[in-house]
């Protein structure tokens, strides 16, 4: 994973755990955690494919030798 993608995943993840730590901690309304909800689907599906594309380049990378 280059860095930029690295900083990328990061963030997300980051994000997500405070998407989490919100939902968990503080009362917050239906609304707002259906939004949050979707938020954190989107930043599950980012990190996903973070991972995914490094785990290819790793594969390639490894076929290569």
């Amino acid at each position: 994973m280059a860095t930029n993608e690295a900083d990328e995943f990061e963030r997300a993840l980051k994000r997500l755990e405070e998407i989490n730590e919100r939902l968990e901690k503080e009362n917050v309304s239906l609304d707002e955690s259906v939004a949050l909800f979707r938020e954190g689907k989107d930043l599950q599906r980012k990190c996903e494919d973070l991972l995914k594309a490094a785990q290819t380049a790793i594969e390639s990378a490894a076929s290569r030798k």
